[in-house]
């Protein structure tokens, strides 16, 4: 690990700052993934911006949402019984994440923004355009059974690791920002995570000093009867080949409203709008499931040793949403 200056921040407006005026510094709160990549020498930071004395461990609960600051462990929003009673997919996914030690001490900002697991990534005698920008992608033509079928490009193929984020997705959550100018904005979910094209290298649209310092997870009726499904190769920690997020509300035996999100075989945590729609008015079967399934993997682009991801996510996502329509009726 190559050396470093460490600053404890006191203010929201010190740290934007720190970090804004310093081209390599890096905000720091619960350091499971920045903390990885430095020992590793994937990430090499000038500066390391502490934010865990900034409070923001809050957790606010109204009609419409659930506030969560952006400090607040993983396993304590986990288990928070608003959480586990309004959207039982976001606790699913984060259970499913990780170990119970690692949870403790990671954040849910830091969820959002922890990096590939792409191991080309990971190994700095590997070309990846995420890593050094131009450098090529070993992984097109390397060993590629873990990575993307969905948003990828000639550039980058690398899966988003978030099992959170599929959850969020499902729901529409909003992330509440703040800049080193003192403005602020709130971005979505979705729209955190610009697709890789030519420019992999930039991950989120998330400025310079821009600081997460909450997220707005949304709470719909429909997302009580919500299900996370995380299909791996072994049991514990382990991150997703296939997962989906799903949510659905029935009236009768036809299906009134449905939400789906899916991880583990795209670029970003991915939601399927098309595939929802698809599923409005139709029977809470097994064959309209496997028919939103389709819509869901359509544009799918599979590589040499991943081609099985598009029929495993299919899978996934009907046993999901058997799952759900058990509860839901």
């Amino acid at each position: 690990m190559k050396s470093f200056e460490y600053y404890r921040a006191t203010s929201l407006a010190d740290s934007t700052a720190a970090v804004a005026g310093r081209e390599n510094a890096m905000f720091f709160a619960g350091g499971t993934t920045l903390v990885d990549l430095m020992r590793i020498d994937v990430l090499a930071p000038d500066a390391v911006i502490d934010v865990t004395a900034l409070g923001l461990r809050e957790i606010e609960v109204t009609d419409e949402a659930i506030v969560v600051g952006a400090n607040v462990r993983n396993s304590e929003l986990a288990w928070h019984p608003a959480v586990r009673e309004r959207i039982p997919a976001l606790t699913q996914a984060i259970l499913s994440g990780a170990t119970t030690q690692i949870r403790n001490m990671a954040t849910v900002a830091g969820n959002f923004l922890q990096r590939t697991r792409c191991p080309y990534f990971r190994d700095v005698h590997s070309a990846c355009n995420r890593r050094v920008p131009q450098s090529g992608c070993a992984a097109l033509d390397g060993f590629n059974r873990g990575h993307a079928v969905l948003g990828v490009s000639e550039h980058c193929i690398a899966t988003h690791p978030s099992d959170m984020g599929v959850a969020a997705a499902l729901v529409d959550a909003e992330l509440r920002t703040l800049n080193a100018d003192g403005t602020t904005r709130v971005i979505s979910v979705t729209a955190l995570y610009p697709l890789p094209g030519d420019t992999p290298h930039i991950e989120t649209v998330l400025e310079r000093g821009e600081l997460i310092t909450h997220v707005v997870f949304p709470t719909p009726p429909l997302a009580r009867r919500s299900q996370y499904l995380k299909v791996r190769d072994r049991a514990s920690y382990e991150f997703a080949l296939a997962s989906a997020a799903v949510a659905i509300d029935i009236e009768g035996e036809r299906i009134a409203d449905a939400r789906l999100a899916i991880g583990g075989v795209a670029t970003r945590p991915w939601r399927c709008i098309d595939a929802e729609r698809s599923l409005i008015g139709k029977p809470a079967a097994e064959t309209s499931f496997r028919e939103a399934a389709a819509v869901a993997l359509t544009g799918a682009v599979a590589q040499h040793h991943n081609a099985f991801k598009i029929e495993l996510a299919k899978r996934t996502i009907v046993r999901a949403f058997a799952k759900v329509t058990e509860v839901a009726r």
